[in-house]
């Protein structure tokens, strides 16, 4: 992949893990939308759609591996805000091989 954020590109992460946080966050400075989420305790959210067999968070927009965005991303939950992409063996590339493509090596920022 050459420059660029592979993330825009990708979604793998949004359409594989449950992404739950403490139900705080709906009422925070990046107050995510309440709408958005489903209980699974009395103290944790997740995001609507990722607490599946088959999880595809409904915030997701667009088909994975193709051109993605986040359609609440300046309000995306605690687990969203520090995914870590270009882990080599990491949870990104875990999701990345689930949806067939390719991993991320490294990162070409800081390199």
């Amino acid at each position: 992949m050459s420059g660029g954020n592979p993330c825009l590109n990708c979604g793998a992460c949004c359409a594989f893990f449950r992404v739950s946080f403490y139900w705080g966050e709906v009422h925070s400075d990046f107050a995510v939308p309440e709408a958005l989420t489903e209980p699974i305790s009395h103290s944790r959210l997740a995001m609507r759609g990722t607490n599946q067999p088959g999880p595809r968070c409904v915030a997701l927009e667009g088909e994975v591996g193709g051109c993605v965005s986040c359609a609440i991303y300046e309000h995306r939950p605690s687990p969203c805000r520090d995914f870590e992409a270009y882990d080599p063996g990491g949870a990104c590339n875990r999701a990345r091989a689930a949806h067939g493509l390719p991993p991320l090596e490294h990162n070409p920022v800081a390199a």
